[in-house]
């Protein structure tokens, strides 16, 4: 357990305020938040644990003079930045419920949250978010009554965030704060998930004090990080990973929350920091894996060569621990000096040379991605879980892991696979069943507490979890055989080439694929082959073509014959969350893929038959 914790009460008895309090007094001027500054100097910006309370019950103070009231859900669209961070802890010390919804959700999806919550204020950033909820303050079907806009230039007619900041700041008392936030009791509401609905209306996932409590304890137990702990925050709070570890898992911690508002300033930002830990969904792996693999083709073949051999000894060391074997001295020696020697320089230009602690989750982890981050002796902790059991249900630890699996249980938490193959989970932070819209709870649970998570997978006899795929998305196809889609994809994107794949054939005889090439990649493979065009045109280059065939060839050797891809097509876009083909936590969103490219692919079986 982590050395600084003094936990105030029972565990089972804690809650968010509380543990907020507790880093106060114990830790008050220590770094809490940061965010970029927007002066000249385009610094960071820091509030302490003593701050950050202070803070929390100013604006507590303006929310409670806004009208919310105990009990009720509150929606925020903000990105991350600290309006949107603070004003979930004022929320939840006045016993409402802070409800984040993703800034890429579409009205339709903004419109049945709203409903559905009947929440009565929703504060937003700025004019993108303000025109998107003002149509449904005329909504008789919505509850809706008031709008807060972070941005006081962009606020319209509406009231400004800086305004409620003043009116708590008049107001706020002391004893009025401790009185609100200790009535709060362990099982009450601390938020509402709204899955992300890749699939129909998102659900409504209710999550107590003690079920992120309970998380919390377990993962502290396998988890090793050092004190104080800084995390860099860029996924949606919308998200159960980014509520839990750029939220819950900082105040229950003490850590040192960083604000990325934009993602795609992750990898200056960990530059820039050179964290100890980082977590990032495996298409951010991928990412910069990309890059770096792409910086390493640049140099001198004879510097190449001395980086491959660290790597493998890297490696090497890395599958002895595996193996839960000790390595050997000498292998032991070499390692550190190959560590020391040649890979933490290149680690520390990504920033990458202080880290302890590496994760992903959100899908299955590409395997050719983690075995080149063991070439410079990271390990990326593999962890699974769903909005439904409060994030990680089970995950890899430096002391027990295997490479490609998303590991082990957390203490107190069971796992079985049914027959048809889809994994059943039990355990005190699995939720009930889902909020319905009067406030009861839909129970989800069978008869003896199990809950069906839609991924199948299977356990090996060690007791880790590998996971296959979505149930709702495997491939069957006319001949009756089930294909798991992300194994295939995942096999034809171990080529640097192809940064993204979606492989289809529900109801065909076989399978067919469309290709997305690696944005980074591909221009650099290009220039380093004398090919000048512009990216769009590299899909139609024909030295493109044929290695991308190659790809494709080589991929379809290591599966099976159901498995294989027959054709595909080339495309130079990448999908993203702005262009709808991702989830906001960068899941791929098949069914919208199918349907923009139901020509291109329906093409794809006209050429060669069925």
């Amino acid at each position: 357990m982590t050395t600084i914790l003094r936990l105030p009460s029972e565990p089972g008895q804690l809650t968010l305020p509380a543990l907020l309090l507790r880093n106060a007094e114990d830790h008050g001027s220590l770094p809490a938040l940061s965010w970029r500054d927007n002066g000249d100097g385009g610094g960071w910006a820091t509030l302490t644990w003593q701050e950050v309370r202070h803070e929390t019950a100013v604006l507590a103070a303006g929310y409670e003079a806004l009208g919310v009231e105990r009990g009720e859900q509150v929606l925020m669209m903000m990105g991350n930045r600290p309006e949107h961070w603070l004003s979930d802890l004022a929320l939840t010390h006045l016993g409402a419920v802070p409800v984040s919804v993703y800034g890429t959700a579409a009205p339709g999806q903004i419109a049945h949250i709203a409903r559905h919550s009947r929440a009565r204020f929703a504060i937003v950033e700025g004019t993108r978010e303000r025109t998107r909820w003002e149509p449904l303050l005329a909504d008789t079907t919505v509850a809706l009554e008031a709008l807060v806009v972070v941005e006081p230039a962009e606020a319209g007619p509406h009231r400004t965030y800086a305004s409620l900041h003043t009116a708590g700041a008049r107001m706020s008392s002391p004893e009025a704060f401790d009185g609100a936030w200790r009535k709060s009791r362990a099982d009450d509401l601390l938020t509402v998930v709204y899955t992300s609905g890749t699939t129909g209306d998102p659900k409504a996932v209710p999550i107590t004090h003690r079920s992120v409590v309970a998380n919390a304890l377990a993962l502290d137990r396998v988890v090793e990080l050092p004190d104080h702990v800084e995390h860099i925050c860029y996924l949606p709070f919308a998200h159960i990973a980014e509520r839990m570890l750029g939220i819950y898992l900082p105040v229950f911690r003490a850590s040192h929350v960083h604000l990325c508002a934009d993602t795609a300033a992750v990898a200056a930002t960990a530059g820039a920091l050179r964290p100890a830990q980082f977590f990032g969904v495996p298409r951010v792996w991928e990412k910069l894996a990309s890059t770096l693999r792409n910086a390493l083709a640049a140099l001198p073949e004879d510097r190449q060569a001395v980086i491959e051999a660290a790597a493998g000894t890297a490696r090497e060391h890395v599958a002895h621990r595996e193996r839960g074997e000790e390595p050997p001295a000498v292998l032991e020696a070499a390692y550190r000096s190959a560590k020391a020697e040649v890979l933490d320089p290149i680690l520390s230009l990504a920033g990458f040379d202080r880290l302890v602690w590496t994760a992903s989750a959100s899908a299955p982890m590409p395997l050719d991605v983690v075995r080149f981050w063991a070439g410079f002796g990271i390990v990326v902790m593999d962890a699974w879980g769903l909005t439904e059991t409060v994030g990680v249900f089970t995950t890899n630890s430096p002391s027990a892991f295997r490479l490609g699996s998303v590991g082990r249980p957390l203490e107190g938490l069971e796992l079985r696979i049914a027959d048809d193959g889809e994994i059943l989970v039990r355990g005190g932070t699995v939720f009930p069943g889902y909020l319905r819209a009067d406030g009861s709870v839909e129970g989800a649970l069978d008869a003896d507490g199990w809950f069906p998570t839609g991924d199948i997978g299977r356990i090996d006899d060690d007791g880790y979890l590998w996971l296959t795929d979505r149930k709702k998305e495997m491939i069957i196809t006319s001949t009756g055989k089930n294909v798991s889609p992300a194994l295939v994809e995942n096999t034809l994107k171990e080529h640097p080439l192809i940064g993204q794949a979606l492989v289809h054939g529900d109801g065909h005889s076989y399978l067919v694929a469309l290709l997305v090439l690696d944005p980074e990649t591909a221009p650099a493979w290009a220039a380093a082959r004398g090919i000048d065009v512009t990216p769009d045109a590299l899909p139609d280059h024909p030295a493109v073509r044929e290695e991308v065939e190659r790809a494709v060839g080589a991929a379809n050797a290591r599966l099976n014959r159901t498995e294989q891809v027959k054709r595909h097509r080339l495309l130079a876009q990448e999908w993203g969350p702005e262009t709808g083909e991702l989830t906001p936590s960068l899941k791929l969103r098949r069914r919208v893929v199918h349907a923009r490219y139901a020509e291109v692919l329906e093409a794809l079986y006209e050429e060669g038959g069925s």
